[in-house]
């Protein structure tokens, strides 16, 4: 199982395996009060995407699409997420503040899809949209 929590939730018992997925450490928290397991920089967002997204709700499908397009290039860095979340509960943690539009939502989908197809047409994808053409 999958679930996104901000960081700034308590934890709880039943978090299971708990990693933030930001590139940058969230305003005010210390280390500890995170109960964090993992830190996994590399799955956020690159620099310029965040940058342009700036939290934009109008400007979030366009996110998500660019922002799946960077996983679907290293999917060395969240496939082993997919283990974590057939074992357990796996807690994706963000400090955004929209708590439905932000990237732990979209890399949770991508977890969930077991793969991280673009929202593009491609023939190995089928009509894309993750791949539910196919």
């Amino acid at each position: 199982m999958i679930q996104c929590k901000r960081v700034y939730t308590a934890p709880a018992s039943e978090d299971g395996f708990r990693v933030l997925v930001d590139r940058l450490w969230p305003r005010g928290c210390m280390k500890e009060s995170l109960a964090l397991d993992a830190w996994l920089r590399e799955l956020a967002p690159s620099t310029e995407l965040r940058k342009s997204f700036c939290h934009e709700a109008e400007r979030f499908d366009e996110f998500r699409v660019l922002y799946r397009a960077e996983l679907t290039a290293q999917p060395q860095h969240w496939w082993g997420l997919l283990e974590k979340a057939e074992q357990g509960t796996l807690t994706l943690l963000f400090a955004a503040r929209d708590e439905q539009q932000n990237n732990a939502r979209v890399l949770a989908q991508c977890c969930s899809l077991k793969r991280c197809a673009p929202e593009l047409p491609s023939p190995v994808y089928g009509r894309g949209a993750g791949g539910e053409g196919k």
